[in-house]
């Protein structure tokens, strides 16, 4: 594997390794401040990030030893309104920045299953994005999200709300490969 790309994996691990923890810890923050909710879009959010991390680690199989990761992540944890904002942040940046970029280095480098698993993140991370601003107005307003079932795709994490689809629309996955957070 190219070494830009193989980095580019290890540091998109480490960034979707982080944000997994960090959600966790955001959906018990709003589980304590009365917005079940919230805290259920958090948890399966964090849920497909850790697809996400499992899906580039699986690339990175040819390796062995330490290797430090280089990933954006939004600190400073506070109440719901601040994490929102926070996971907001951090979702855009993967879509605007990391992710755009990771896809053309791994393509122009024939690195076809690190482009993929970029793919899928990507395809993903705009969903998370749309989601955690549905979130943030009710929260804005005082108020717990409404939401629906989310379904994350157990093969490359693809998030949405609602009833899952016969075919995953990025990996064409099964419904019966979706886990439902109700």
């Amino acid at each position: 594997m190219k070494a830009m790309t193989e980095q580019n994996l290890i540091n998109a691990f480490g960034g979707e390794s982080q944000a997994h923890m960090r959600y966790l810890h955001f959906a018990d923050q709003a589980d304590k401040e009365n917005f079940p909710n919230t805290a259920r879009l958090f948890r399966a959010i964090s849920h497909a990030e850790y697809v996400h991390a499992g899906d580039h680690y699986r690339e990175l199989i040819h390796l062995e030893g330490g290797f430090v990761a280089n990933s954006m992540a939004a600190f400073g944890p506070g109440d719901t309104k601040k994490n929102i904002r926070l996971a907001i942040m951090g979702e855009n940046y993967e879509i605007t920045e990391m992710y755009p970029s990771f896809i053309e280095i791994a393509k122009f480098q024939g690195e076809k299953g690190a482009e993929r698993s970029f793919r899928w993140a990507y395809g993903t991370e705009k969903m998370h994005k749309i989601l955690f601003e549905k979130a943030k107005e009710s929260v804005d307003r005082n108020t717990d999200a409404v939401l629906g079932p989310i379904q994350v795709c157990r093969i490359c994490g693809y998030t949405l709300e609602g009833e899952a689809p016969d075919k995953c629309p990025l990996c064409e996955a099964k419904k019966e490969d979706f886990t439902a957070f109700t």
